[in-house]
């Protein structure tokens, strides 16, 4: 949307227009037009067209307004003016949505299994390494080939499921975009239970002991909803036990996943719609800044909390005579990965959003796991001050002098071993390259290789490392050259194999894509990487050959009677546990298609 923040009267957004299409068009030309009407690839590529945004549902262009990435742009209008808004947009009405889930209802709700006793996968990955490989989930390469669908869950008002599922003991649970947590049943799909949270969930979930105010020990679902509560929820019940605000900035964003360890929760912390807002030369830019808070598990009590930059300063005047500040930026788009024997916990970082790019932003931070203080940096890609709406060379007071090539880190850092026993930290960049760091010199780099071309525009949510292999899948949607995915001797950073993009699955036009932007899995003998086209394929891990696809381009009839289809593979990927292999399909957005549905398989005959 556009850059413009005056706040127009309720009376004018109410009274001024004879309906809500012309009160829409009316705020699109006021607040969106400049960034949306004919974006520039060099200068507002991350914008959706006015025709992209017309094959959005009305729900997600009144989310994005209210809660989501253009929320601070939509500052000031009346609720009746993000709805006029979106029907403009869409040409539909935005629809009061049954978040909770009445049909197919668990009959019994047993206590829940122990989850040191049986399979599971909680967190981003299946361990707080984060390397995403399901060694043992009870699935493996001559597994996949006899892969069933066992049932559908659909997801009411969703269109990008980005809620990774945590499977532990014998239930699912998974989050929602429109504002859900459900607790299912993971043999058969019934609903045990559902809890609507204060705001969405983008963010993986992670389960594990609480102390419960009766002084018995339970277990609780852990995770951080888009605007930056975090949350232990019972797991049994679905009662809540704490809720904790981590950041009061109006630009935050809660998208990484937290991570759970050792009785702390880690909750990173990034803030997109700044970056998003920041050119209007009427806006105050910039002083959100990325951040990483320890929480007690058991309280919800803050430990400690470590900002990526330092306290932002004044640093001048816009033509328009507003004060600028920075540094800024920084944010933390993914779960932090842990470090029990240096004691630390690693964090990836995104771009400055305002001058100086201090040396945190893209880079992988050391942070002491008791004190919060950082121990080290490795920046990957210095000197990358990005926001939106900045071209190359501007007049532009709020952008930076240099405008950086938004290359965020938005996968989580590896921590692994090689085959000689070399400790390494593995992680893929939006540069299309991927490095592997010394953690013990200081992140210093040990190799990298170039898998793509890079791009601005869509991240490479995660990579998997089995076996002395990193697997790294081609993401992004700024060039033609995308999808494919790469095994990486980990010990030497040389190809083992590289198979290309498949054909598509999908209709080729607006959100069809060969990009393979999804996070990885790894299991014993193959790798799962979903395709913005609606292909889930797995790869044989020696040969690259592909030993499966799934085609999530239709609708499901789903065990829990919501309407739901699939399509876009983007964010989440699956999740192995139990001898069962669950994923999430759709990706609403200018990128992608949308979708609504977690899919789970069994091993058939």
């Amino acid at each position: 949307m556009n850059l413009l923040l005056k706040v127009l009267p309720l009376a004018l957004v109410l009274c001024s227009f004879a309906n809500a299409q012309d009160i829409g068009e009316q705020l699109f030309n006021e607040r969106c037009a400049a960034c949306h009407l004919n974006p520039d690839p060099e200068v507002n590529a991350h914008a959706p067209s006015r025709e992209d945004m017309a094959r959005f549902t009305p729900n997600s262009v009144y989310a994005a307004v209210t809660d989501g990435l253009m929320r601070l742009q939509a500052t000031g209008i009346a609720d009746e003016g993000l709805r006029a808004l979106a029907i403009y947009l869409t040409g539909g009405e935005v629809s009061d949505i049954q978040l909770e889930i009445t049909a197919n209802l668990c009959e019994e709700n047993p206590p829940l299994l122990n989850p040191a006793l049986h399979p599971q996968w909680n967190g981003w990955g299946p361990d707080t390494t984060n390397s995403r490989f399901a060694r043992d989930g009870g699935v493996t390469g001559d597994d996949v080939p006899k892969l069933r669908l066992k049932w559908a869950y659909g997801l009411p008002g969703e269109s990008q499921p980005r809620a990774q599922p945590a499977v532990v003991g014998n239930r699912v649970y998974v989050g929602n975009r429109a504002g859900a947590l459900y607790s299912v049943d993971a043999e058969s799909g019934c609903t045990y239970w559902s809890y609507l949270p204060r705001s969405g969930i983008r963010s993986a979930l992670s389960v594990g002991p609480v102390m419960l105010a009766d002084g018995t020990e339970g277990q609780a679902v852990y995770f951080v909803d888009i605007l930056a509560n975090a949350y232990a929820i019972n797991a049994h019940t679905g009662e809540p036990i704490w809720v904790r605000q981590v950041e009061s900035h109006p630009a935050v964003r809660g998208t990484g996943s937290a991570t759970l360890h050792d009785g702390v929760l880690y909750v990173p912390m990034t803030g997109v719609t700044e970056e998003n807002t920041a050119s209007n030369p009427d806006y105050s830019c910039c002083t959100f800044r990325g951040s990483l808070s320890a929480f007690d598990a058991n309280s919800g009590d803050l430990i400690w909390k470590y900002f990526t930059v330092p306290e932002p300063r004044f640093r001048g005047r816009s033509s328009n005579g507003v004060d600028l500040f920075g540094p800024a930026g920084a944010g933390i788009w993914s779960a932090p990965t842990i470090d029990e024997v240096r004691n630390l916990v690693y964090v990836a970082t995104g771009n400055a959003y305002a001058d100086p790019a201090p040396p945190t932003a893209n880079a992988v931070l050391a942070i002491d796991i008791s004190s919060g203080e950082l121990v080290w940096a490795s920046q990957l890609t210095p000197n990358d001050a990005w926001i939106g709406g900045c071209p190359r060379d501007s007049e532009n007071p709020n952008c930076p002098d240099d405008v950086g090539p938004d290359f965020d880190f938005s996968a989580s850092p590896i921590l692994t071993a090689t085959p000689s026993g070399r400790q390494v930290l593995m992680i893929p960049q939006k540069s299309g390259l991927a490095y592997a760091l010394d953690p013990n010199r200081q992140g210093e780099v040990i190799w990298q290789y170039r898998a793509g071309p890079g791009s601005a525009i869509g991240g490479v949510w995660g990579a998997a490392v089995a076996d002395g292999n990193a697997y790294v899948a081609v993401g992004g949607y700024q060039f033609e050259e995308r999808g494919g995915i790469h095994a990486i001797d980990i010990e030497t950073g040389e190809r083992r194999w590289y198979t290309p993009p498949s054909d598509l699955l999908c209709e080729a036009g607006r959100g069809c894509s060969q990009s393979q932007s999804a996070a990885v899995t790894a299991i014993p003998g193959a790798v799962f990487s979903g395709s913005a086209d609606g292909g889930m394929r797995v790869y044989d891990s020696e040969t690259g050959e592909i030993i499966w696809t799934y085609d999530a381009n239709r609708s499901f009839d789903t065990v829990n009677a919501v309407e739901a289809n699939g399509a876009s593979f983007d964010g989440a990927g699956p999740v192995v546990a139990g001898g069962m292999v669950y994923f999430l399909a759709g990706s609403g957005g200018f990128v992608g298609r949308p979708g609504n549905v977690l899919l789970a398989f069994e091993i058939g005959d």
